[in-house]
């Protein structure tokens, strides 16, 4: 078993995730993660809870996709941000068979963290559990964290967030109706509903995606940010897919960021603006070339 909030399911929680699914396998047992949702901060402390990697739905994807055999979500509440960490793993024993905790060398839990390896240590010895504790993986010198990808994603840092991640940083999001603006130019796009929560979108600017949606996927170009030529200072996700002309209203589409092509610009008129978009659309698809991802699905 493991316990965190996994955020991004990035390197470093996928290695821990591996010692458990091993370490299952070996003993004939079961790999479980228990993690939490809402993020903690924001019971505890909502002004410093961070933006997040992953919205719960994306996380659950994401962990459905390993080879775990349980995940269990908590429901953070105030009554357990003031659990001692004794209390907090007597409560995991109480629910589960606990024979071995595996953690990262950097755990923290309980009631303000107060928590550590050498707590669970302690308790592992007394209540009868193993402790199993994972180096942190490194990437350039560096350990790789939420906190770090969150910096490289909010400065446009793609290519770091995507080798922190082991996956490109992606959105999960309905399709809805737009203004109409880019079908008028020869840009039919795919307008997605802003996220809710406190999702991390990158700077506003136009980016080189790749999209999925149920049986169907393509490359394509994406605007974020207001549209200044128009006069409309709406923060926007328009996606315009490569060969594809397929009504997607009502869709749940997941867009990953493969490359930043340029900034939000002003024009002076439609037909500029439509030149630029000629421009972008050379770019993106040789960006989605270098990546290894086809343009068309």
């Amino acid at each position: 078993m493991t316990v965190g909030g996994f955020d991004g399911v990035h390197l470093g929680h996928r290695r821990v995730l591996d010692q458990i699914v091993l370490g299952a396998r070996r003993a004939a047992g079961r790999g479980v993660l228990v993690t939490f949702e809402p993020h903690p901060l924001e019971i505890v402390n909502p002004a410093a809870a961070p933006p997040l990697l992953t919205l719960p739905a994306e996380r659950r994807e994401i962990l459905a996709q390993s080879d775990l055999d349980v995940v269990v979500f908590f429901r953070f509440t105030e009554a357990l941000s003031h659990y001692s960490p004794e209390q907090f793993v007597r409560l995991l024993l109480r629910r589960f068979d606990v024979k071995e905790l595996v953690i990262g060398e950097d755990h923290g839990f309980g009631r303000g963290r107060a928590g550590d390896v050498a707590t669970l240590r302690l308790l592992g010895a007394v209540l009868g559990f193993a402790v199993n504790v994972v180096p942190p993986v490194t990437v350039d010198g560096r350990a790789v964290s939420s906190s770090l990808i969150r910096r490289a994603v909010a400065g446009g840092d793609l290519d770091t967030a995507r080798r922190l991640l082991g996956r490109p940083y992606s959105l999960t999001a309905t399709v809805v109706p737009g203004a109409g603006r880019g079908r008028s130019m020869g840009y039919r796009t795919v307008n997605l509903q802003q996220p809710e929560g406190r999702k991390l979108l990158p700077p506003d600017g136009v980016y080189a995606v790749r999209a999925e949606w149920k049986n169907g996927a393509a490359g394509g170009m994406m605007h974020l940010g207001p549209r200044p030529t128009f006069g409309d200072q709406h923060r926007s996700l328009e996606v315009h897919l490569f060969d594809v002309n397929a009504d997607l209203y009502g869709t749940e589409c997941k867009v990953a960021w493969i490359a930043r092509l340029r900034d939000v610009l002003h024009f002076p008129s439609a037909e500029a603006l439509k030149r630029q978009l000629d421009s972008d659309v050379m770019a993106a698809r040789a960006a989605l070339t270098a990546y290894g991802a086809p343009a068309s699905h």
